[in-house]
């Protein structure tokens, strides 16, 4: 009798969904991305964090026609690693869903920062971007790099679509 009410009690939380939680994560600089994110996460039910810089980019700052905008330094110096000012803990989450602009093919280097500063041994990543036109590109492969022990499961460019749509690639990432 105990066998049986422990496998009833274990398949109904595999059931709920609660033994495979989700979290997005994500860094906007404009709000498209925190759009996006915000949508899809609230879509299929998932936890939500932003990576908030200590340093809040302004319009000067994001300028990609001026050499000496940060956001160009940022992005033409491999070892750049700007800091974040809040702390997110994905720790108690089987998959993250990192969402982040493209800056120059990659994802701004504050996502690398938090990237590096998390346990991925276990989890499954997915990227997920908002883009001016160039797309993902080697983005989310790029960040899975310095995601140690992390099963990179993919990514995509979701600047336009629904939260549904994200749900519906998510899904089948994760089949």
């Amino acid at each position: 009798m105990k066998k049986l009410i422990l496998t009833l009690l274990i398949g109904g939380l595999i059931m709920t969904g609660l033994s495979a939680k989700t979290a997005f994560v994500y860094f906007s600089a404009t709000g498209t991305t925190e759009r996006m994110a915000k949508n899809a996460a609230q879509t299929m039910g998932a936890d939500i964090f932003e990576i908030q810089p200590v340093h809040k980019y302004s319009d000067a700052d994001l300028n990609w026609h001026d050499k000496k905008s940060l956001s160009s330094i940022e992005c033409n110096d491999p070892k750049s690693r700007p800091e974040i000012a809040n702390k997110i803990d994905i720790s108690a989450y089987d998959t993250v869903v990192v969402c982040y602009p493209i800056w120059w093919s990659y994802a701004p280097k504050i996502v690398y920062t938090f990237v590096e500063s998390q346990n991925w041994s276990g989890k499954k990543m997915i990227a997920l971007c908002t883009s001016g036109g160039s797309g993902l590109g080697r983005s989310g492969s790029d960040l899975a790099k310095f995601a140690k022990g992390v099963d990179f499961k993919g990514g995509r460019d979701f600047t336009r679509g629904s939260g549904a749509d994200v749900k519906k690639y998510i899904d089948g990432l994760l089949k």
